[in-house]
């Protein structure tokens, strides 16, 4: 990050952040770039707050996320990936 500083780096080091020290401590990263106006429509965004959500078993708000990045990206591959992950937490909220 001091190297080559850019919001794509800070989600980058989130992920990292979230691997290390867990997925709340990434959450916390991730929640202070969200009105980072380079980030507002990139899929990767939510795409990872959705995961990080999924790993706290928060299947509600990851859906959430899930909805919000698919609702960003045209990419085949990501739709297919973040639509079975949607699908997934819809599934596991129904049963709360």
């Amino acid at each position: 990050m001091r190297v080559q500083p850019s919001p794509v780096v800070e989600l980058n080091h989130a992920a990292a952040v979230a691997m290390a020290e867990g997925p709340a401590a990434g959450l916390h990263l991730l929640d202070g770039l969200e009105g980072k106006a380079e980030l507002r429509e990139y899929y990767l965004l939510p795409a990872a707050r959705g995961d990080l959500l999924r790993r706290l078993q928060q299947w509600t708000d990851a859906a959430l996320a899930y909805r919000r990045a698919l609702a960003l990206t045209s990419n085949e591959a990501a739709r297919s990936f973040l639509s079975r992950r949607l699908a997934e937490m819809e599934k596991r909220a129904s049963r709360l």
